[in-house]
């Protein structure tokens, strides 16, 4: 999934219909390490926010900060739809990347 010059948006949740977090990133597999040893987000990690549910990759970081800001705007519903749409049973992603 990683491809040189790529920049992700990425949708994190604790569990199934759990809390969310929503992030961007030039390189995913080390962030979401960062996040899950406690040296990323406080948030993500007083939560528990570690089961990554939702890739989206961009060609610039421009494209996916955009992404990210509108993502954090949209309603709770929204964003689970988004995140069931290619994701129903809410799969951790993580082992793909």
């Amino acid at each position: 999934m990683s491809t040189a010059g790529s920049y992700y948006v990425y949708i994190l949740a604790s569990r199934h219909h759990g809390t969310i977090y929503i992030g961007v990133t030039n390189d995913l597999r080390p962030r979401l390490e960062l996040h899950r040893s406690g040296r990323g987000s406080k948030f993500v990690y007083q939560y528990q926010v570690f089961r990554l549910v939702h890739v989206e990759e961009f060609a610039t970081p421009q494209e996916a900060i955009a992404r990210e800001k509108q993502l954090k705007f949209w309603k709770r519903d929204w964003k689970i739809k988004l995140i069931e749409a290619e994701n129903p049973d809410w799969n951790d992603l993580s082992g793909l990347i």
